[in-house]
């Protein structure tokens, strides 16, 4: 199962379509497009922090951890400094945020505008989900492709194409090769780099 499917059974694409005034359909295609850069800015994470995805949790609850999926999903408008604070801390720059957006724009045909608007809540999401499956291994929900606790789940996450047979728990070597999953944040990266030099 996609983690889009994951938050739109959760109710979490739900909310964003309610609060942001457009139907379901554009948050899912639009989260479609954005879920895999949020995904890679996580998995960098991973990498840079010294415990690996011990690490990786430990920053996640810094942020806010289950409870950045809880106000998303609660009825009041959601507060999105909390959303900034974790693209800040997986992009690095609002230039970064805005790249993805753009690129995501291309992809999915949405207003960026709206992409913009929708990247802060649907990082809180993805982030509170990350840290209720880590902080419960994988008892909550089942994670995808199998394998408990942060490695199995940002695996899984990122596609079953790095998942071990048998649905075992990719290696952590294979879960970090940052090349070839397909991911675009890496390429989006590179071009904000650029434009920055």
């Amino acid at each position: 199962m996609q983690l889009t499917d994951i938050l739109a059974q959760m109710g979490g694409l739900q909310s964003m379509a309610r609060e942001l005034g457009v139907n379901e359909t554009q948050v899912a295609s639009g989260a479609e497009a954005l879920i895999p850069a949020i995904l890679g800015g996580f998995k960098k994470q991973a990498q840079s922090q010294p415990a690996g995805l011990d690490g990786l949790g430990g920053l996640l609850g810094q942020l806010g951890g289950g409870s950045l999926l809880d106000q998303v999903l609660a009825p009041q408008p959601t507060d999105v400094s909390q959303g900034n604070e974790v693209l800040g801390q997986i992009f690095g720059s609002k230039d970064v945020s805005r790249a993805v957006a753009q690129d995501a724009a291309s992809q999915s045909g949405l207003d960026p505008t709206l992409l913009k608007k929708m990247l802060p809540m649907l990082a809180m999401l993805v982030a509170g989900f990350m840290a209720k499956q880590g902080a419960t291994g994988a008892e909550a929900q089942p994670a995808p492709e199998g394998g408990g606790g942060l490695g199995g789940l940002l695996g899984g996450l990122l596609g079953g194409q790095n998942a071990a047979p048998g649905g075992a728990a990719p290696g952590f070597a294979s879960m970090l090769d940052l090349n070839g999953d397909g991911n675009p944040l890496d390429d989006i990266l590179q071009m904000v780099g650029k434009a920055m030099r």
